[in-house]
């Protein structure tokens, strides 16, 4: 991405909204049962939303705790990441596709608690993530003052 991309990217109005996906593609997905294929217009509506997310939403600085996350995904992006952190990021990353994993099972199986159980590990896993990004964008400001 660009780095006016990042900055949008970063606007707290689209990480929250983001997040707001989640549940709405579990929904959308799980109504299957009730609504057939027109589930998927479900479906293509998150995915068209998580499209243009980045775009609707103006460049932020990063001034919240959502937006020095996004700016400290983006060092990690570019590499810029200790290797301190890499270490703590990719256990974080497992963790969320451990959650991804029970989400689909749920979604499959139609099964509430894997979906639920799933859910709140990708989510939690994202939040510590978002936070652990925080605190590598803080450092490295620091650091370069």
């Amino acid at each position: 991405m660009t780095d006016q991309a990042w900055e949008k990217h970063a606007n707290p109005w689209s990480v929250w909204t983001r997040f707001a996906a989640i549940p709405a593609f579990e929904l959308a997905v799980w109504s299957r049962e009730w609504i057939g294929w027109w589930s998927l217009a479900g479906v293509a509506l998150v995915v068209i939303w998580l499209w243009l997310n980045v775009h609707l939403f103006a460049a932020v600085e990063p001034t919240s705790w959502a937006a020095r996350g996004i700016y400290g995904e983006q060092l990690h992006v570019d590499g810029k990441a200790p290797a301190a952190h890499r270490v703590v990021l990719r256990l974080l990353i497992v963790a969320g596709l451990i959650g991804f994993a029970f989400i689909a099972w749920g979604l499959i199986a139609l099964e509430i608690w894997p979906l639920v159980l799933g859910t709140v590990l990708l989510v939690l896993a994202q939040l510590w993530r978002i936070d652990r990004y925080g605190l590598l964008y803080e450092q490295h400001q620091s650091e370069n003052l």
